[in-house]
């Protein structure tokens, strides 16, 4: 059984006040809600505080800035910084200094598919905060999917589109099955009824096989 203690309430604090400002895409449903779905996931499938932790903290560089990298750290010590790091494709600062559509689109490409690679190659303690992480952003497209109101209007939220996002997700569901991480098997179940839904005829990845 994972235990829980103090440190993982202090992140989850840290988490609230850093998110504070940010919702879900398309929502008014506060940040937080995904990082609390993503921890969730992670003790559902055996991961320890460690890898609970970087979960609450997993989009911190990449949504609330660089000078977060050395604070988790300094707080949360070496193993979280370094999940936490290994989830981060940019940080903040990274992602704003492109405001033209194409040059945006461009810059997803380039780091979506350096994160792939990287994720080819990472350990299995990242892998599993990575794939729950993913697994509950494809669940939340799938809903909206599934939603009369919203159906594949979900892509205009989305840099890539929808030819690009189901690209990426369909990568993504490669890396950790091969990898055998225990997400896997349901991510694979969610992208392929995403694909199904979006009516996308191939189910080609970002990379090569």
């Amino acid at each position: 059984m994972t235990a829980i203690t103090k440190r993982f309430t202090d992140a989850l604090d840290y988490a609230r006040i850093a998110h504070a400002a940010q919702v879900r895409k398309g929502s008014n449903i506060p940040y937080l809600y995904h990082l609390l779905g993503v921890a969730s996931l992670v003790i559902e499938h055996g991961g320890n505080e460690d890898q609970a932790i970087a979960a609450l903290l997993h989009d911190v560089i990449e949504d609330c800035g660089e000078p977060h990298r050395a604070l988790v750290r300094a707080q949360f010590g070496d193993a979280v910084g370094k999940i936490v790091e290994d989830c981060t494709d940019g940080s903040a600062e990274q992602k704003a200094t492109h405001s033209d559509p194409d040059a945006k689109r461009q810059d997803w490409t380039r780091r979506k598919l350096t994160y792939l690679a990287h994720l080819a190659k990472a350990d299995d303690t990242t892998l599993l905060v990575s794939g729950c992480d993913k697994l509950h952003n494809a669940r939340a497209i799938l809903t909206d999917l599934e939603n009369p109101n919203v159906g594949t209007n979900v892509f205009d939220r989305f840099t890539a589109g929808r030819d690009g996002t189901l690209r990426y997700y369909q990568s993504l569901a490669e890396i950790f099955t091969r990898k055998n991480i225990g997400m896997a098997p349901q991510l694979e179940l969610v992208v392929a009824r995403i694909h199904e839904l979006a009516g996308s005829e191939t189910r080609a990845g970002l990379i090569a096989r």
